[in-house]
C-alpha cells in the first residue's frame, strides 16, 4: 500500500426501512445498499462527497480489502493529500441498486417467497438508482454535499442528481458521459444483452438454483462492451498485431492473436465477479436514460443550481466529446455556471479511470474555493449621496480608483458613482452626486464563489462589484482586474 491510500476499508451496510416506489410504479418493500466510506463526517456535516460508480463498478472505491492484491477502483484520486483528500473530506461511495456487490438486486432474495428474485426484479433506471443513494445520504443528516462525481453510467447519476435533487449539492462533475443514450450506444447494450439470453444456462433467468450460470453469454457481452471502453490507438500501442504465444499464423479459429487473448480474459475475469441478471437491469437503466424535456435538453437542465465541471476524454468513442459539450450547451443556456475540460489520452473512455495527473489536477482545481472574500479589496474609499461631483472626482484622483461605492451614515449601499458618471456630469451640467450617480448597482456577497460573480459581470459587462454583508453595509470591492490575475 501506498501512503497515501486509506488503509484497509470495509463494505457497510444501509438498511432502507420504508418501501421504494420506482418509476415503473414497482414497490420494493425491502431495500439494503452497501456502501464505503473514507475520512471523517465533520460536526457540522459540511464536507462529504459522493462518488458515482459505473456499469460494473461496486462500492469499493479506495483503500483496501484485507488480501486484496490491488485498491479499489478510484483510488488514484481518493485519499490523504489527493484531490479527493480524505483528510479534508468525507467521500461516501454506494453500489447502485439493481447491483450484484451488496445491494438489492435481481441476484438479491425476494421477501416475498424467500427465493431469488431473478426476472422478478422489477426494470430500474438511473432515477430509481439515485432516489435509493439520497436515502443513504440522508441517513448520514447530510443536508448538502459539497460535490457529487461520476464516469460513464456514474455520470449519468451525477446529472441525475443535478436535476431530480438540484439543492443537494454545491457542486457536481459528470464524466466522460451523456444526458441520453444514443442509438449505438443502446445497440451495444442490446447486443450484450442478447448474448445472456442466448445462453441456455441462462434459463429466463433463474440459474441461481441449478449452480449453472450463463457464463459463455456474460463474457460475450462483458468482451463486446470492453472494445467500446478502448480506442482503437491504444489497442494498436498495447497489442498492435502480436501474436499469442506462437511464432507464426495457425491458420485455424484457435486465438492467433494477443488482442483476442486480452478480451477472452476479460470475459472470463468478469463471470466470476459479475451476476448476468445485474447486467440486464443495469444496461437497460442506462438506455433508458434521457434526461430531455419536450424533446429538449436546455429544459430539462432548467432548475440545475450547482456549479459543473464536465469533463469529456478526447479518444472516447462511445460517449464521445460532442455529447459533453451538448450538456455544457444546456446548462449556459439555462445560466448555470459551468466549465468544460477534455482529457488528453489515448486510454478510451477508460481514461476517467487512469488518468491520475489529469483527474487530480481538474478535481483539485474545480473543488478549490476561491470565494470573493479571498479577492477583494478592503478598507476602500466610499462617499455619501450629498456630496458634489467635484468631491467624487477628487477622491477618484487621490485614491486612483474608477469606482467609488456610494453610502449612508451607517455604510449602507445606494449607489456606486464611475469615472463614466463623471464625463456624464460635465455633459449634463451636474454639480450634485446623487443626480448622475448609479443607484441600481449591482453587488456580491463575500462568500459568493469567483465563478459566479465572473458569470455576473460578463453578463451585465461591468468591471467592478461593491461587496456587500446580508445588511447591505460596504465590506470592499471586487475587480475583473482581480480575476484576471486570480487565473493567470
Amino acid at each position: 500500500m501506498i501512503k497515501e491510500s486509506v488503509g484497509i476499508v470495509k463494505t457497510k451496510y444501509f438498511h432502507i426501512e420504508e418501501p421504494i416506489e420506482l418509476d415503473s410504479g414497482a414497490i420494493l418493500e425491502e431495500v439494503c445498499v452497501a456502501y464505503e466510506t473514507y475520512g471523517e463526517l465533520n460536526k457540522e456535516k459540511s464536507n462529504a462527497i459522493l462518488i458515482c460508480h459505473a456499469l460494473t463498478g461496486d462500492a469499493h472505491a479506495a483503500g483496501w480489502h484485507k488480501g486484496d492484491k490491488k485498491p479499489g477502483w478510484w483510488d488514484i484520486v481518493i485519499g490523504p493529500g489527493k484531490a479527493l483528500d480524505t483528510e479534508k473530506y468525507f467521500i461516501i461511495c454506494s453500489n447502485v441498486l439493481g447491483g450484484c456487490k451488496g445491494t438489492t438486486g435481481p441476484s438479491s432474495i425476494n421477501p416475498k417467497n424467500g427465493k431469488k428474485y431473478g426476472l422478478d426484479f422489477p426494470v430500474i433506471t438511473i432515477g430509481d438508482m439515485v432516489r435509493v443513494q439520497k436515502k443513504l445520504v440522508e441517513s448520514f443528516k447530510i443536508n448538502q454535499l459539497v460535490a457529487i462525481i461520476g464516469g460513464s453510467m456514474g455520470g449519468m447519476q451525477v446529472l441525475e442528481w443535478m436535476v431530480s435533487y438540484p439543492t443537494m449539492m454545491k457542486k457536481a462533475i459528470p464524466i466522460a458521459t451523456a444526458a441520453m443514450s444514443s442509438p449505438q450506444q443502446i445497440a451495444f447494450n442490446a447486443v450484450g444483452r442478447q448474448s445472456i439470453f442466448s445462453d441456455p444456462n441462462w434459463n429466463g433467468g433463474n440459474y441461481y438454483e441449478s449452480g449453472e450460470i450463463p457464463r459463455n453469454g456474460l463474457s460475450l457481452a462483458r468482451m463486446i462492451a470492453h472494445i467500446t471502453y478502448l480506442s482503437d490507438e491504444s489497442m494498436d500501442i498495447k497489442f498492435g498485431r502480436g501474436l499469442q504465444d506462437k511464432d507464426e499464423i495457425s491458420y485455424d479459429f484457435s486465438v492467433d492473436f494477443q488482442v483476442e487473448s486480452y478480451l477472452k480474459h476479460q470475459g472470463e475475469t468478469f463471470v466470476k465477479r459479475f451476476d448476468a441478471n445485474s447486467y440486464l437491469y443495469i444496461t437497460k437503466a442506462v438506455d433508458l436514460f434521457d434526461l430531455s424535456v419536450n424533446d429538449s435538453l436546455v429544459e430539462g437542465l432548467r432548475d440545475v443550481e450547482a456549479k459543473i465541471e464536465v469533463l469529456s476524454v478526447d479518444s472516447d468513442w462511445l460517449y464521445p466529446t460532442e455529447q459533453s459539450t451538448e450538456i455544457v450547451t444546456a446548462l449556459n443556456a439555462n445560466d448555470v455556471e459551468v466549465s468544460f475540460s477534455e482529457i488528453k489520452s489515448n486510454f478510451g473512455h477508460d481514461a476517467f479511470l487512469l488518468e491520475k495527473g489529469q483527474l487530480n489536477y481538474i478535481f483539485a482545481n474545480f473543488l478549490s474555493e476561491n470565494v470573493v472574500e479571498d479577492l477583494m479589496m478592503e478598507n476602500i474609499a466610499t462617499i455619501k449621496s450629498n456630496a458634489d461631483v467635484k468631491d467624487a472626482a477628487k477622491l477618484m484622483l487621490d485614491k486612483h480608483v474608477t469606482h467609488i461605492p456610494v453610502v449612508t451614515d451607517d455604510y449602507k449601499l445606494i449607489g456606486i458613482v464611475t469615472s463614466w458618471d463623471l464625463s456624464k456630469s460635465i455633459a449634463t451640467n451636474s454639480n450634485q452626486l446623487r443626480d448622475i450617480m448609479t443607484t441600481t448597482v449591482k453587488y456580491c456577497n463575500a462568500d459568493d464563489t469567483i465563478g459566479k460573480i465572473s458569470r455576473m459581470m460578463r453578463k451585465y459587462d461591468i468591471s467592478c462589484l461593491p461587496v456587500v454583508d446580508e445588511d447591505m453595509v460596504v465590506l470592499g470591492l471586487i475587480t475583473t482586474d482581480q480575476i484576471s490575475n486570480l487565473l493567470s
